[in-house]
């Protein structure tokens, strides 16, 4: 080959290209190999809700110590510690049994997420979160909510909310935009529900909310009873 100026060298030829291929396929293989070994290892570890704490902020702060708390309270401040509680299939409940994602995608984002994390713990950019970057998918709820419409519904609640064809499969709303799952300012005998973030997803469709949404005022079932009359 010649270069701008006349003079020949040689180029890269057959064996360079197909040295550079194997390093591209080693490099693809290695990818792989780490790819599989982080998400199984990353699954066994999951297990264990200590792993979750597992980082610090600062040497005597937990990461989620304050979720962490309330997660294993007594009574049950949160729906999330609710869950602790009731426990699912004869053990205790996890962490990953909602945050683990359900379908493949869910799995993938929860895991490219926590690789994100880590990358930035690691950096020492990482701060406590103040919420979820990805919230929770409804297929994250109905793993084990899969029906909405069994049992009886209460004497404030008839018929029950998610009877409603429109208020189920139609309604457009992610089941944590009302339960709230961490948050503590919620009504635990009316399914942990977020009163102004109950009125904020009705003002959607029902003009009337509008306002209401705006109040601070906890006692969800008689606003909505009323307003929908």
């Amino acid at each position: 080959m010649k270069d701008a100026d006349g003079s020949e060298h040689a180029g890269p030829g057959p064996g360079g290209y197909w040295r550079t291929v194997r390093i591209a396929l080693a490099l693809a293989a290695l990818g792989v190999v780490s790819a599989t070994l982080g998400w199984t290892v990353t699954d066994h570890l999951e297990q264990d809700n200590d792993f979750c704490n597992a980082c610090h902020l600062e040497p005597d702060l937990p990461l989620h110590a304050e979720l962490r708390a309330d997660f294993d309270a007594v009574p049950p401040p949160t729906l999330a510690a609710a869950h602790a509680g009731a426990g699912t299939d004869g053990r205790a409940f996890r962490c990953i049994d909602c945050h683990g994602g359900v379908s493949f995608v869910g799995r993938a984002r929860v895991k490219v997420l926590a690789g994100l994390d880590a990358f930035w713990y690691v950096a020492g950019h990482f701060e406590e979160p103040a919420d979820m970057a990805w919230p929770l998918w409804d297929e994250d709820c109905r793993q084990c909510h899969a029906s909405f419409d069994e049992s009886e519904a209460p004497e404030w609640q008839s018929p029950r909310f998610h009877q409603l064809p429109v208020h189920n499969v139609e309604l457009g709303v992610d089941c944590v935009e009302c339960h709230r799952v961490h948050e503590i300012e919620v009504d635990a005998d009316r399914y942990f529900l977020h009163a102004r973030g109950v009125r904020t997803q009705c003002a959607r469709c029902h003009s009337q909310f509008a306002e209401l949404a705006m109040l601070a005022v906890p006692a969800i079932p008689a606003i909505l009873e009323e307003e929908l009359r």
